[in-house]
């Protein structure tokens, strides 16, 4: 699929059809004006999540108003991503960091997960959504990936779904390679889970273990980082049973 990287996307709540006028909020009129320097009549591209992505035109009012005219569909809307992302919060920029690789990475629900490890207690949701949008923004993505507030893992495994396959990064995983053990998993609905630098606890490994829907698969020899672990899993993952087939 082509993608134009040239003109500049921005992500807007309201609806979008042919005429449909928006006014930009205070930070995107910003952007727009003193930031691209955009002029009445200068294009954008528009997408809300729902309605695909359009061509724009830009209309700077005065007293920091900036109006924005829908005129054409240039991409249909996709389909949202079916996969899911568990991770245990990591501490501010990495935090942010993880949050936009996972959506570059084909991610559509990102959904934290408290553990006995984990760096930090305190997600704040705001700031991962705006890190959601700004990553759709840049890369082409037109289905927003949602945000769930935190979770402890004993209470996300309590309501799973066992329909849904959830590959687990475990250095202890009884697989070394994680393409062989990816290779041998059906397609079909799947989330990845990433725990805390310092590893699962033997009781939460215990809880994730006993549950058949559970794939352990390894990263390797070498330890890395959990920002960089999201990246690599999300390649995995979307090579043998994810989009990337």
């Amino acid at each position: 699929m082509h993608y134009d990287f040239h003109d500049k996307r921005l992500f807007v709540r309201d609806d979008l059809s042919s005429g449909a006028v928006i006014e930009a909020d205070r930070g995107q009129t910003h952007y727009l004006v003193n930031v691209l320097r955009k002029g009445a009549g200068d294009g954008i591209l528009l997408f809300n999540g729902r309605d695909g992505e359009w061509s724009a035109t830009v209309e700077p009012r005065p007293r920091k108003v900036c109006l924005l005219t829908a005129e054409t569909q240039v991409r249909a809307q996709t389909p949202p991503s079916d996969l899911h992302y568990l991770f245990a919060p990591l501490k501010h920029a990495r935090l942010d960091y993880l949050v936009q690789k996972a959506v570059e990475m084909g991610a559509g629900r990102l959904r934290p997960v408290l553990t006995q490890f984990t760096q930090t207690t305190r997600v704040n949701r705001t700031r991962m959504e705006a890190n959601v949008v700004e990553a759709a923004e840049q890369c082409g993505v037109l289905s927003i990936p949602e945000v769930e507030d935190p979770k402890s893992l004993l209470h996300m495994l309590a309501e799973w779904n066992p329909e849904r396959r959830l590959v687990v990064c475990d250095e202890a995983a009884p697989v070394a390679s994680p393409a062989e053990a990816l290779r041998e998993a059906r397609p079909g609905p799947a989330a990845l889970l990433v725990g805390p630098e310092g590893g699962f606890s033997e009781g939460e490994r215990h809880e994730l273990l006993k549950r058949p829907y559970v794939l352990p698969i390894s990263l390797g020899p070498r330890v890395i980082r959990a920002d960089t672990a999201a990246v690599a899993a999300l390649a995995l993952v979307q090579t043998f049973i994810g989009d990337w087939r």
